[in-house]
């Protein structure tokens, strides 16, 4: 399957897990799993959830963050890759002062 993010439809949710603002996010979605390509603007982020039935990869396209992952936290920039396994807990905060846009998996 090949996905076109530059054609496919744009939603925007606000609050996501709990977060701060909104994300908006290119979607595609069904009983395995989302893959998705994600904007978080400037003090926009996920809010901090468990992964309990699947795993969730992230891949920094560009801009910078910070990931809250279990008890620790870590710097997220562009070209880095952030793995949340099943079981384990994280969030996503944009830090810096333009868009963070990644690519994310969640396989169940």
């Amino acid at each position: 399957m090949i996905f076109d993010y530059n054609n496919m439809e744009t939603t925007v949710i606000k609050n996501f897990k709990g977060g701060e603002k909104e994300i908006s996010a290119q979607m595609f979605d069904d009983e395995h799993g989302k893959i998705m390509k994600a904007v978080l603007k400037p003090g926009a982020s996920i809010g901090y959830h468990k992964h309990e039935g699947n795993g969730e990869i992230v891949y920094a396209i560009s801009g910078n963050a910070k990931v809250l992952y279990n008890d620790g936290e870590e710097s997220f920039s562009a070209g880095q890759c952030h793995y949340c396994p099943m079981g384990n807990s994280h969030s996503i905060i944009n830090t810096g002062d333009e868009d963070f846009v990644m690519f994310c998996v969640v396989l169940d």
